[in-house]
């Protein structure tokens, strides 16, 4: 088991516990049913980005404390060095790197994404509530939401409800994305 995940998961359910927030409670307020949130809290899978966030926004807390377990504190401006952005490496498929993880109360967040085609032979689909913009800095990437698939290529972008299904693969190249999640 990735401890990484079960850090997460920890970190999720002692909110949910503290807040003296109910698994339906909870369920609810990502959109999921309560089988799937007590599974995500298990620590025995990823949890996906959009439910962490849906949690954050709703009960307050900064998604980085979520994920990271650390406090930010920046209030005027927070500056990521390239390369600099925290790692978020819970799936072996995505590496996430989050751009903002220091700036407090942020109205969205962004990542920067890197997949390879190696490992995202097989498209792993999630939804969480809210908006998700996708913009391809290199590389070639499938992305598929609501069964609709589309091929962006570097320059390209996307804006779409995070709340349809949705799953991104590499094609012959690794693909680097900038994603932002409102």
């Amino acid at each position: 088991m990735n401890q990484e995940i079960v850090a997460v998961a920890d970190r999720l359910k002692g909110l949910r516990e503290v807040m003296e927030i109910s698994l339906e409670e909870a369920a609810a307020t990502c959109g999921i049913a309560r089988e799937q949130y007590e599974i995500y809290e298990s620590g025995t899978v990823d949890i996906p980005v959009g439910i962490l966030q849906c949690m954050a926004k709703k009960y307050n807390v900064d998604l980085t404390v979520l994920i990271s377990g650390s406090e930010p504190h920046m209030k005027s401006y927070f500056l990521t060095k390239k390369g600099k952005g925290i790692s978020v490496d819970r799936r072996s498929d995505y590496k996430y790197q989050s751009l903002a993880w220091g700036f407090a109360n942020r109205r969205a967040d962004p990542f920067m994404v890197t997949v390879t085609p190696e490992e995202t032979k097989e498209i792993h689909f999630n939804s969480h509530p809210g908006h998700e913009f996708n913009y391809v800095i290199e590389g070639k990437l499938k992305i598929v939401v609501d069964g609709k698939e589309m091929i962006l290529e570097s320059g390209d972008c996307l804006y779409f409800d995070a709340t349809k299904k949705h799953g991104m693969q590499a094609i012959d190249n690794p693909a680097k994305f900038l994603a932002i999640i409102f």
